[in-house]
């Protein structure tokens, strides 16, 4: 990275603690960095909403099951 950019992003509090340390925060940067700038970070997206589905699948919820939950998700208010 030749100039890098300090952001904020929200992550997962156990995230947070492991990006404390410096080299693992620069690492993550370019690791972020390199799969937006190749447009990969859609197909990392849709691998894991695909894996999520076929597990959900796997363990006896339908396609309806799955949009009805994702539709309640949806209309949940931000907090």
């Amino acid at each position: 990275m030749d100039n890098p950019v300090e952001v904020t992003i929200p992550v997962d509090a156990e995230v947070a603690r492991a990006l404390a340390d410096p080299a693992r925060r620069e690492a993550a940067g370019r690791v972020l960095s390199g799969l937006l700038m190749r447009g990969q970070l859609r197909d990392v997206l849709a691998e894991a909403i695909a894996e999520a589905k076929r597990e959900a699948r796997a363990n006896g919820l339908t396609d309806a099951d799955i949009d009805a939950e994702l539709k309640a998700w949806r209309q949940e208010p931000l907090s």
